[in-house]
C-alpha cells in the first residue's frame, strides 16, 4: 500500500502525520507552500479540489477531511489502538473529532483571517473577539473533559492528536481576548503530547519544511 499525506506545516495536516506515525505506518509526505498557492494549482485540484490539506492519497485514491482520514488510519492499524475498542466509545472519539473540526477549529480560523468573515472596513477585531468567545466556551468544555485524565479515552486515541493541534494554534495564534493558559487540563494535555515520540518526530519535520520552503520563497 503506497500512502502520500499532501501537508502544510502549521496547517491541521499536522494531526494525520502524528496518527501515521502512531500507526507505524508507511509513507510519503508532499509539502505544499500554500501562500505560493500550490494548493490551487491544477495539480493539486485534482487531487482535492477543495484546495484543502490534508489530503491522504491511498493508493492513488484521496480521502480528505481530517475526521474520516484518522478513522480511516485508526481501522486500517487496529493493533496501534487509536479509537476505543468498545463501538459508544468509538463513536464518542468520532463526536470529538467532528467538534474539533467544525467547531473549534472553525472558531480559530477567523483569528487568523477574519477578513475572509467579514470584509467591512474596521471589522477585523470584531470578529477576532467574537470568535475567541467561542473558543472560551469550546475549551472550557474541552478543560472539564479532561480533568483528572491523560488523555481523552483510557488511553491515547487519534482524538488526543486533533486536539493538540487545535491548542497549539490557540497558543501560536497570542489570542488577545481570552488566556488560553488558564485552562490548565488543556495546557497539561500538551505538555503530555509533546512528550510523545511521534509529535517530536512532527515537529522536526516541520522545522526543516519550513526553512526549506523560507529559502525557496
Amino acid at each position: 500500500m503506497k500512502l502520500t499525506l499532501y501537508y502544510t506545516p502549521v496547517a491541521c495536516s499536522m494531526v494525520p502525520y502524528i496518527n501515521l506515525v502512531e500507526a507505524g505506518a508507511q509513507f510519503e509526505v508532499n509539502t505544499l507552500n500554500m501562500r505560493g498557492g500550490q494548493h490551487n494549482t491544477p495539480e493539486y485540484l485534482r487531487i482535492n479540489p477543495k484546495h484543502k490539506v490534508p489530503t491522504l492519497v491511498i493508493d492513488g485514491e484521496p480521502l480528505t477531511e481530517n475526521v474520516a482520514i484518522n478513522y480511516w488510519i485508526a481501522r486500517r492499524y487496529p493493533n496501534a489502538r487509536l479509537l476505543p475498542a468498545e463501538l459508544a466509545q468509538e463513536a464518542k472519539a468520532l463526536a470529538l473529532h467532528a467538534w474539533f473540526a467544525s467547531g473549534i477549529h472553525a472558531a480559530l480560523t477567523p483569528n487568523n483571517n477574519p477578513k475572509r468573515f467579514c470584509d467591512m472596513d474596521g471589522s477585523e477585531e470584531h470578529v477576532k473577539q467574537c470568535a475567541q468567545r467561542l473558543l472560551e466556551e469550546h475549551f472550557g468544555i474541552a478543560n472539564d473533559l479532561l480533568a483528572e485524565r491523560e488523555w481523552f479515552f483510557d488511553h491515547y486515541t487519534t482524538v488526543d492528536a486533533h486536539f493538540f493541534w487545535c491548542y497549539l494554534q490557540a497558543n501560536r495564534l497570542g489570542l488577545k481576548y481570552i488566556d488560553v493558559t488558564r485552562f490548565t487540563h488543556c495546557m497539561a494535555h500538551q505538555k503530555r503530547m509533546l512528550e510523545r515520540a511521534s509529535v517530536k518526530q512532527l515537529l522536526a519535520f516541520e522545522k526543516s519544511e519550513q526553512e526549506r520552503l523560507a529559502k525557496a520563497a
